[in-house]
């Protein structure tokens, strides 16, 4: 039996579904394929359609995007469809975005947009092994700079968060991609001493 063949009673089920009931079907299928893809590792081996209301922004991205920027994006988007999916982390019957804010807001914001898609966004879920939160901000801030684009007072809330939950400056330096000098400036900018007791900084970083 060929793989058209195998599909056919998959393909005949589907036709007679509503909309959502084939949209659950074949996220099922997706999970179940990549399960046995030799790519599972990757998490864009398996995109799913999520309805918008259940994706949620995170409360830490230092991201943001001037309105010309915005405007392009949504421009891409019509045009060009979406070709990235979201990048997100499933908590229960929630999706916290890890990355492309931007492109789930206007999803949900633009009527073009929310129309053509029926209220769904196409996501990914991060490695189970980056659920926990600061692993998912060490992710969202990778995504960021990455693009070169990433607030300093946010990232420098971010480094004292971190801090505090005690990841120390080497782990800090290693999952944000930032080097040692970095990693102090940001702690001093906070105004926190406590954060940077103990540390040498170079003569370069100052803060007015």
């Amino acid at each position: 039996m060929n793989i058209e063949e195998l599909f056919k009673p998959i393909s005949e089920a589907l036709s007679a579904m509503t909309f959502d009931e084939q949209i659950t079907a074949i996220n099922s299928l997706k999970k179940i394929l990549h399960e046995l893809s030799p790519f599972r590792e990757e998490p864009v081996d398996c995109v799913l359609w999520i309805k918008a209301e259940n994706i949620l922004a995170n409360d830490y991205n230092p991201n943001t995007m001037a309105p010309a920027e915005k405007r392009l994006l949504l421009t891409s988007l019509d045009k060009d469809g979406y070709t990235q999916p979201v990048v997100v982390c499933q908590e229960k019957e929630s999706y916290i975005v890890v990355d492309g804010f931007h492109r789930s807001l206007l999803g949900k914001e633009k009527k073009i947009l929310r129309s053509r898609l029926k209220n769904y966004l196409p996501v990914t879920c991060i490695r189970n092994s980056q659920s926990g939160k600061t692993d998912r901000i060490a992710a969202t801030i990778r995504h960021n700079r990455a693009r070169g684009k990433h607030q300093i007072m946010a990232m420098s809330d971010i480094v004292r968060d971190l801090a505090r939950l005690g990841w120390k400056d080497e782990k800090i330096a290693k999952e944000l991609g930032m080097d040692a000098d970095e990693v102090l400036r940001l702690k001093q900018i906070t105004g926190l001493t406590e954060l940077f007791e103990n540390s040498h900084f170079s003569e370069a970083w100052t803060v007015k």
